[in-house]
């Protein structure tokens, strides 16, 4: 099973360049990576492909200078190891979601593997997908990609000796690391769900270190509206996300960063639902919105 880390409340968590991550964000990962453990038995080459990503040095290099160029230069939130890991850990509990209702990934379709195969390359994916904001923001997606690619190929044949289902596969990766911020379109289920799965880190955890570092506005502002995102099976939906806000400002996070993800033709959209609710006992809000469900695109109020 994948090795979970247990960190201090507040720490540093980048060698050299004192990222400093809020305890709320820290615990959040701790509690996703621990919802994962009954998962792993069902998808044992995704658990190994999650063993030989996270403990590899390059890729930690990659994620710590990742986070440094994004936070410390741009006041954006966290773009390093805990966002990667948590994105990757709430698409395996999307994914595991989708499979019990017996939604077929693409890499099922192709012929390319079977459906642990398409979790590990969701895994892979999305552990991967920020690193290229390492070089720049601007055209990291594809930069990603790039610098993907030699690290795949050094470790993923520690899990698929058989060459052809490992560049086929290979493929499924490098397209959802390049898709995963909708520019250009994500064009496989695995990738949708990675887009999907990054816009699910949203909680006020990881906008702090931005707001702490003087970046105040909507965005900022937003993420600290943000309490917690939970992910369930929803009564008509296989998939039910509910983001629980301390203030009506949230709404904006919502939209701009999770529900922009389900609106553009992804094929996921017919399968998920998206809840935004504040508070019932809340003092610090208006109750400008109780709760918001998602109907043909759009939020209407419940």
């Amino acid at each position: 099973m994948p090795n979970i880390t247990q960190h201090p409340q507040r720490i540093f968590r980048n060698r050299g360049v004192e990222i400093m991550l809020d305890s709320d964000y820290t615990k959040l990962e701790e509690q996703t990576l621990a919802a994962l453990d009954p998962l792993w038995k069902r998808y044992p080459k995704a658990a190994k492909m999650w063993e030989a990503l996270t403990g590899d040095p390059e890729v930690r290099a990659n994620w710590d200078m990742a986070d440094y160029l994004t936070v410390t230069k741009l006041n954006y939130n966290d773009h390093g190891e805990t966002h990667a890991r948590l994105v990757a850990g709430n698409a395996v509990l999307i994914f595991d979601l989708l499979h019990q209702a017996r939604i077929v990934p693409d890499v099922v379709r192709s012929g390319a593997g079977d459906e642990d195969d398409s979790c590990a390359v969701i895994v892979a994916a999305c552990l991967l997908h920020d690193i290229g904001n390492q070089v720049h923001r601007q055209g990291h997606e594809m930069i990603g990609a790039m610098l993907s690619l030699p690290i795949l190929d050094r470790l993923m044949p520690q899990i698929y000796s058989d060459i052809e289902r490992r560049i086929e596969l290979r493929a499924f990766i490098l397209h959802a690391i390049q898709s995963h911020d909708l520019n250009p379109m994500p064009l496989t289920f695995e990738a949708s769900l990675v887009s999907l799965a990054d816009g699910t880190d949203i909680t006020k955890g990881r906008g702090r270190a931005a707001f702490d570092l003087g970046k105040v506005d909507i965005h900022s502002v937003s993420a600290l509206a943000i309490d917690d995102v939970q992910i369930a099976k929803g009564e008509k939906h296989p998939v039910e996300i509910t983001v629980l806000m301390n203030n009506s400002a949230g709404i904006f996070q919502i939209e701009d960063t999770l529900l922009r993800r389900l609106l553009r033709g992804s094929p996921l959209a017919p399968h998920v639902n998206i809840i935004a609710m504040t508070h019932k006992d809340s003092k610090s809000d208006m109750r400008i919105i109780e709760k918001l469900s998602l109907h043909n695109g759009s939020f209407k109020a419940e």
